[in-house]
């Protein structure tokens, strides 16, 4: 438990402060002393000079002060504060990571929020643009009733890039078991009580991340009521994006194509900027037709997607999804991908080159889900550069990808094709590589 004195704005921080001015007084008066001293007697001088670093000793111990009051203050985090060589590495993490490349991620569920965890180790300037075509499960339920946007897909990045104590994060990702609100997230409910003190959704967002912290920023990518629709090609029409993967399966027929109502859903203006100005765009991973292409239906999305000089890539998942991408091979996602957004927007796609076990390859056959199919000759043909690595990580019993594997893949992926026609960022970089570099041996 934290000293609660420790923490009590007001009498720390008014105390290094007023030691601050004291050193600064000491140092001036020095420094006028010397200029203006008519007798340059050794003895004159030598005080002036023990006056002069006395100030700046003392400026220094306040500024350390100050900084760890404001770290404890932020982070909670005593270990820090109290620790010089671990104070000294955070600032220099910090140094760097503001110069990290500026990311601007795309997508939905939970394959964008775990990317995005293991990505905000490498740089601070990371834009998450988020679908809200989510209708099911809490946050339906939500939008529903209180006529908010859905607000898990949104949560969960904010979570995920925020700098918050795993105490918190486990309140906020809390579930209720009992009573009408069982199986309603306490997180989703913290941003539909931000939402109704707020102007807009928008503002609500932008609450809750200054309140835990994010590194980053999260975004919706349209404040219209955005309704997902699915067109099988029998020509059936599934209204919802959580109806699509079951309306394929009882239908026996595959998505021809999404859309989404209205058609003329207006993006977010940050959204715009930040794949304007990006390094580099990542779409994925996540479900490609209920996560990634709703954000590509919004036309300016697209259009801006079209024109960026950022590095585009693709993740592609690891395994297939029922109900939306069965029997999907890599190059099979690329081309949905650029058929709604009606141009080529992916220059690089990651894929796994991992296997799993045959009793887990089996428990996913039951479920009609299989290892998504690499197909390099075709992705080639489409213009598209392959970037493969083992990516496979088994959690509870599920296929994800390694977080940290992932995200180093990307940045170096980044770094290389960026630098490629922007030495400007050679520099910026180079210390980035260091990282990326200890990162890798620390794991090996």
């Amino acid at each position: 438990m934290m000293p609660r004195k420790l923490l009590a704005p007001g009498i720390n921080i008014k105390k290094w402060v007023l030691l601050g001015i004291i050193g600064i007084f000491l140092l001036a008066f020095g420094i006028m002393q010397l200029i203006n001293m008519q007798n340059y007697s050794p003895r004159n001088i030598g005080l002036m000079v023990i006056i002069i670093l006395l100030g700046v000793v003392i400026i220094y111990v306040a500024v350390v002060q100050i900084i760890k009051f404001f770290i404890i203050l932020n982070t909670g985090n005593m270990d820090v504060a109290i620790n010089s060589k671990k104070l000294g590495d955070l600032i220099y993490e910090k140094r760097v990571l503001i110069k990290g490349p500026k990311i601007v991620v795309i997508g939905g569920g939970t394959g964008l929020s775990t990317m995005l965890r293991g990505l905000k180790k490498y740089t601070n300037n990371i834009t998450a643009i988020v679908t809200v075509a989510d209708d099911g499960g809490g946050s339906g339920v939500l939008r529903e009733d209180l006529g908010i946007l859905p607000p898990g897909d949104i949560r969960n990045c904010i979570l995920a890039l925020a700098d918050t104590e795993p105490l918190m994060e486990e309140l906020l990702q809390y579930r209720f078991k009992d009573g009408r609100l069982k199986d309603q997230s306490f997180g989703n409910l913290f941003l539909a009580a931000m939402d109704g003190i707020s102007n807009n959704f928008e503002e609500a967002v932008q609450k809750m991340s200054s309140v835990l912290a994010v590194t980053g920023r999260v975004i919706p990518v349209t404040l219209d009521n955005m309704i997902l629709k699915a067109k099988l090609k029998n020509g059936i029409i599934i209204d919802g994006e959580s109806n699509i993967p079951r309306g394929v399966i009882d239908n026996d027929s595959a998505i021809d194509e999404v859309f989404i109502e209205p058609n003329d859903a207006k993006a977010m203006k940050e959204a715009l900027i930040a794949i304007n100005e990006a390094d580099a765009v990542i779409l994925g991973p996540g479900s490609l037709y209920t996560s990634i292409i709703p954000n590509l239906l919004v036309k300016e999305i697209r259009n801006a997607l079209a024109k960026t000089k950022a590095v585009r890539i693709y993740v592609s998942n690891i395994m297939t999804q029922p109900g939306e991408s069965d029997n999907y091979g890599v190059n099979d996602h690329i081309k949905a991908i650029n058929k709604h957004a009606k141009c080529k927007v992916v220059d690089y796609v990651v894929v796994n080159t991992g296997e799993i076990s045959d009793e887990l390859e089996e428990k996913y056959f039951k479920d009609k889900s299989t290892l998504v199919s690499i197909n390099e000759n075709e992705i080639t043909k489409l213009g598209i550069g392959i970037i493969k690595s083992d990516f496979v990580k088994i959690g509870k019993g599920y296929v994800r990808h390694d977080t940290d594997k992932l995200a180093v893949t990307l940045v170096e992926t980044i770094m290389e094709k960026k630098l490629l026609y922007d030495k400007k960022k050679l520099v910026e970089y180079f210390y980035l590589s260091q990282r990326l570099k200890e990162n890798k041996r620390n794991k090996e």
